[in-house]
């Protein structure tokens, strides 16, 4: 066990299974007593493609081959599972059932950590549903099962914990983000879900900074239960648009190396909760089960045309929008996979 979070109480969402019990389990090798959490225990051992991704637009079932369901099996758990691992490794841990999307619920988390431990230091917020699919074939209950556990459940959790970490003096808050925040074409609703989680993050982090509480985003790529559901999904969709998968594609094998042991997300994210990243706060960062870690570039305006005399009239700016303004423009919506 080390001791580079010892004595800090974390609470880590979704951390059941995949990118979460990683989290948790590293927090803890690092001293942290940590409050594990999914929305509720395990169930049977079947295996369906929706208990933790909702593939949108797909004529039929997505199909697990044997190797598929022989990982998700070995992935799965809850958080009594997790909390028993990190235990019977000398580590601290409580479960706590409830969906974090419920404002109460969330509270009642947070009054968990308060209760047994008399603090809470580190909030993971790694909750969140996944989709994939089309807008077009995007429905309301696909929108808010990919929006709402993430968004509002971020939200949810730093409310009731940010008081407690004001009065402290001292707080981390690690919000789980994608890559998906810049855009993915056929990941809308979740795309929209983790650029409103970029926004939370950049917002808070400027708020809290003075009473010594940092903010900062990770997108984690990792194995999962949810990442083998969506290999399966993306396959059966490609399938459906007569799309073939060059097995020699070097990029299906990079990501799948990418996605390597979910622990191994969490070192870097130990070190954000440490006081030598005091200075780090309000960035967004991808760390990979693969022993990847970039840091985002903040988003800035790059050009700009302007008028103080009169309004613009179309004509001026049919002109000077294409020559100044838009010069060396290329949209993204050329970047698409299919």
């Amino acid at each position: 066990m080390g001791n580079m979070l010892k004595g800090r109480v974390a609470i880590v969402t979704g951390s059941g299974q995949g990118v979460g019990r990683g989290i948790a389990i590293g927090m803890a090798r690092e001293g942290a007593i940590v409050i594990t959490n999914n929305r509720a225990p395990k169930r049977n051992e079947t295996v369906a493609v929706t208990e933790s991704f909702k593939p949108i637009g797909v004529k039929r079932t997505p199909e697990f081959d044997a190797e598929d369901i022989k990982k998700i099996l070995a992935l799965r758990g809850d958080a009594e599972s997790t909390a028993q691992e990190i235990r019977m490794n000398g580590g601290k841990a409580t479960p706590f059932y409830g969906d974090v999307s419920d404002y109460e619920t969330a509270g009642q988390l947070v009054q968990t950590a308060i209760e047994q431990y008399g603090r809470i230091d580190i909030v993971v917020n790694n909750a969140a549903g996944l989709g994939f699919g089309p807008f077009v074939q995007t429905k309301e209950s696909d929108w808010d099962y990919q929006t709402v556990s993430k968004l509002k459940g971020a939200y949810n959790l730093m409310s009731h914990a940010v008081p407690y970490m004001i009065k402290q003096g001292y707080g981390r808050i690690l919000n789980c983000a994608s890559d998906a925040w810049t855009g993915i074409a056929n990941l809308s609703a979740y795309s929209a879900a983790n650029a409103g989680i970029v926004g939370l993050t950049k917002s808070t982090a400027k708020e809290l900074d003075r009473f010594g509480i940092t903010v900062n985003a990770y997108c984690p790529q990792a194995a999962s239960p949810g990442h083998v559901s969506f290999g399966a999904t993306l396959k059966t969709m490609m399938a459906e648009n007569g799309i073939k998968i060059d097995p020699n594609d070097k990029r299906v094998e990079e990501s799948e190396k990418e996605h390597g042991p979910a622990e191994n997300v969490a070192p870097f994210l130990v070190y954000l909760c440490t006081e030598h990243a005091q200075y780090v706060n309000g960035a967004v960062f991808t760390v990979t089960g693969g022993g990847r870690v970039s840091l985002y570039s903040d988003p800035k305006i790059v050009k700009e045309i302007k008028k103080t005399d009169e309004a613009w009239s179309v004509s001026e700016l049919m002109e000077q929008v294409p020559e100044t303004l838009l010069k060396d423009y290329v949209s993204i919506a050329k970047d698409r996979e299919f």
